[in-house]
């Protein structure tokens, strides 16, 4: 099962008199990136939170908003009075020094950080209960919403994968046809150079099959074969988060199909070669997005 690393999850709760609303939203990247905004009365959650979302939401750029109203849908708001007053006085002392006027001393003040927001006290066990469960079902939606991600994502790399072996299937009788006419260039070329009547037949089939050698894509064909059984049995395994693996695989197809093309010798097969590339690099944008 895939999951893409794009989703969307929300969930509304209440608590007392509080309308609790959970929203996260995922996109890809490389690292775990996690980006929170709360209100200032859960910020003594802050790290649990993040831990809440580290563990299931695994992989990606992942944001949280969590906004809280009262239940005249206000939202609440909390002014830190002793650190107001304390600046409130502090500066009405210096204005009055320097004989400045007050007029903007209040919009000042309510810019300051801190002064707007949180005193600090902790969140009530029952409360941080609640929201803990509000933002499990918001990682749940969210989850559900990258497994439907995931699904069209898997049908696009299946078709993908299977254009690349149908490709493969297909450069065999080139491969065979090309070993004829390089065949005959040489003798051509051979008895231009020495004359038929000198020809070494026996010296002729060792460059033949010196050639024939450096020619031959057997084993490359043979890895690309497996390399892509392997990317489809990764694709059907349970596990959840595939993403790095079929991104390890899909580097190794890459070599095999670059020593296709550096083999290829034929014009038919380097059009294949760059069809089978074309592909992968789909395939590659694809993983990209894939947890």
């Amino acid at each position: 099962m895939l999951l893409s690393m794009t989703g969307y999850g929300r969930a509304i709760g209440s608590f007392g008199d509080k309308s609790i609303v959970v929203e996260l939203r995922s996109l890809n990247s490389k690292v775990t990136d996690i980006k929170i905004r709360i209100p200032g009365e859960y910020r003594d959650k802050e790290s649990e939170i993040r831990k809440l979302i580290t563990d299931h939401a695994e992989r990606g750029k992942v944001d949280i908003n969590i906004d809280l109203q009262n239940s005249d849908g206000a939202a609440p708001v909390s002014l830190n009075e002793p650190l107001f007053r304390g600046y409130y006085l502090a500066i009405s002392k210096l204005a009055d020094e320097l004989g400045l006027e007050k007029k903007d001393i209040l919009s000042s003040i309510m810019r300051i950080p801190s002064v707007m927001g949180s005193q600090g006290n902790e969140t009530d066990e029952e409360e941080w209960f609640v929201l803990r469960s509000i933002i499990s079902e918001a990682l749940e939606a969210l989850k559900l919403f990258r497994q439907e991600e995931g699904k069209v994502i898997e049908q696009d790399l299946r078709l993908r994968i299977k254009t690349i072996t149908d490709i493969l299937d297909t450069v065999t009788p080139f491969e065979q046809e090309r070993f004829v006419r390089m065949r005959e260039r040489m003798r051509n070329n051979m008895e231009e150079v020495f004359g038929r009547e000198n020809l070494d037949s026996n010296r002729f089939e060792q460059e033949v099959l010196y050639y024939l050698e450096k020619m031959d894509m057997s084993e490359e064909k043979v890895r690309l074969a497996q390399h892509c059984k392997y990317f489809l049995e990764q694709v059907d395994d349970s596990k959840l988060s595939a993403g790095r693996t079929l991104g390890f695989i899909t580097q190794e197809m890459g070599r095999e199909i670059n020593t296709l093309g550096a083999k290829a010798y034929d014009a038919n097969i380097q059009r294949f070669v760059v069809q089978m590339k074309d592909e992968l690099e789909k395939i590659k944008e694809q993983i990209a997005n894939v947890l």
